[in-house]
């Protein structure tokens, strides 16, 4: 009979998520290595190399993968025979892990979670409380799987009711495209069918848990049924065209992930979850012998790939910037962004909003008046950094204040992730503005362009607070032209169909 001590849950789990911040499995660096090889569109192959460079950076200087270190989820296999050596339950042993490790002054980690969700938001300030699924089995020792994970592949979750006749596949391919890039491929599939409505979804979740094998599956051939529907969904879905940030490319999904569980007669409950290029997760098992000891992948695992900026790229000085200058950027072009350039997200972009539209000023030293803005939420810094990991957020989630910010604040243009609104293309269209993005997942990589960084409005909102950055050589690509036209339209309309045939090699 094991006795399970209560700071060995505590430490492995903050070990663990301090390990799972600024480690890629080995089976997603094979997985996006060989996708990077395979490659023939030149903005995704771009991308993959700021994501692969990225993970390397963070590998080595311990750091986080993405600016947006995750919601926690814990799957716990407690053995029925285990003993406990504690006066806490298991979340709170669990959610102590969290906070420590979220804490930790060497690598502290962003808080993103906020209770009261419905009304105030306020936020936890350590990332706690985990979201925690517990089953009891048979046996003496406690087995436990962590993840960390990102807003902007979780506000991609999709779940229906199908009906009994319906296919899987064609439900999945067709709801795919309306994710957008706001999930970061590429990256996995979870799918989770059968049981009841949340049985689906846990189904789903669990499944993103399961190592990467396509490429042994499909140079051995299915031999289930599901073999056959995960290898149908990965051919059908990268034939789509998205791609590496939905720039247009081969490579969509590394792998798809399905497990299944049996449901009513009337029922078909079906539930993708995708996981981004920050995939990140680790298993453990604590057996009473003292935490568990996690070891660092071999480095040799990550390919040679070095992204750095070329003279294939626009150099833009964001100091005098005209609107005739972003008339010539043309969409998917790539562009290396030095000066100075304001940022903003949800919570800022409300308040903002509400002043212009009442007429009212806007905090004393804020001008947006010929500025770019970058919706960007930093880790906070450790060390001589100027700014931790500072990747993009998800674009649309600012659509709604854009014409807003376009017409009355004098905004120039845009940095975020991910494709925008036909009614904010539009807007872009109208005031001859641009949109560009920077590549999710590789937030390390680029917050080595920033070389300054104040705050200038908002300091209480934390990491939503409206900084001045001062950047160099920042790499960006141009999503909507000032004319209006979207990569994230002709990207993936080029590529369409061109995944077919494409063998996937085996190591």
């Amino acid at each position: 009979m094991s006795r399970i001590r209560e700071a060995d849950v505590i430490a492995s789990v903050a070990d663990a998520l301090q390990y799972i911040s600024y480690y890629h499995t080995p089976d997603f660096i094979r997985a996006m290595g060989r996708a990077y090889a395979m490659e023939q569109s030149p903005a995704a192959r771009d991308a993959i190399a700021q994501i692969l460079t990225n993970s390397r950076l963070c590998a080595e200087g311990h750091r986080p993968i993405c600016q947006d270190t995750g919601i926690v989820v814990v799957f716990v296999k407690v053995g029925m025979g285990v003993r406990w050596e504690t006066a806490r339950d298991l979340d709170a042993m669990i959610n102590e892990g969290v906070r420590r490790a979220y804490l930790n002054p060497d690598n502290k980690l962003r808080a993103s979670i906020v209770s009261d969700p419905a009304f105030t938001r306020p936020n936890t300030r350590d990332n706690t409380p985990a979201v925690v699924h517990t089953e009891f089995v048979p046996g003496d020792r406690v087995e436990i799987t962590v993840a960390a994970k990102g807003g902007g592949s979780e506000n991609k979750s999709m779940f229906a009711m199908l009906n009994p006749s319906d296919s899987v596949a064609d439900w999945v391919v067709e709801a795919v495209p309306e994710m957008g890039a706001g999930w970061c491929p590429p990256g996995m599939l979870g799918i989770g069918i059968g049981g009841s409505a949340e049985k689906a979804m846990l189904l789903a979740k669990k499944a993103l848990m399961e190592p990467i094998d396509i490429a042994a599956l499909k140079a051995r051939g299915a031999r289930t049924a599901l073999e056959q529907l995960r290898l149908e969904i990965y051919q059908r879905v990268n034939d789509l065209g998205i791609g590496a940030q939905g720039l247009g490319g081969l490579t969509t999904v590394l792998d798809v992930k399905v497990l299944d569980y049996p449901t009513h007669a009337a029922s078909l409950p079906v539930a993708v979850i995708p996981n981004c290029a920050a995939t990140r997760h680790v298993h453990f098992v604590l057996d009473g012998s003292g935490p568990a000891v996690l070891e660092p992948p071999d480095l040799a695992l990550w390919p040679e790939v070095r992204w750095s900026a070329d003279a294939s790229a626009r150099r833009v000085s964001l100091e005098g910037l005209t609107r005739a200058e972003i008339a010539r950027w043309k969409p998917g072009e790539r562009l290396l962004l030095s000066g100075r350039l304001l940022t903003g997200r949800d919570a800022a972009h409300k308040r903002i909003c509400a002043l212009l539209e009442a007429g009212e000023p806007l905090p004393r030293g804020l001008d947006f008046n010929g500025r770019v803005i970058y919706y960007v939420g930093p880790v906070d810094p450790v060390g001589a950094e100027i700014v931790g990991p500072a990747g993009p957020t998800t674009a649309n989630r600012m659509d709604r204040f854009t014409e807003t910010m376009l017409g009355k604040s004098g905004l120039l243009a845009m940095v975020g992730k991910a494709e925008r609104g036909p009614e904010t293309i539009a807007s872009i269209r109208k005031h001859r503005s641009a949109y560009l993005i920077a590549v999710g997942g590789a937030a390390f990589l680029v917050s080595q362009a920033i070389r300054a960084s104040r705050v200038v409005a908002f300091p209480e909102l934390g990491m939503e607070a409206v900084y001045e950055f001062e950047v160099r050589d920042m790499p960006v690509t141009v999503a909507v032209s000032s004319a209006g036209e979207s990569v994230h339209d002709t990207g993936p309309a080029a590529w369409r169909g061109k995944f077919a045939g494409i063998p996937v090699a085996v190591e």
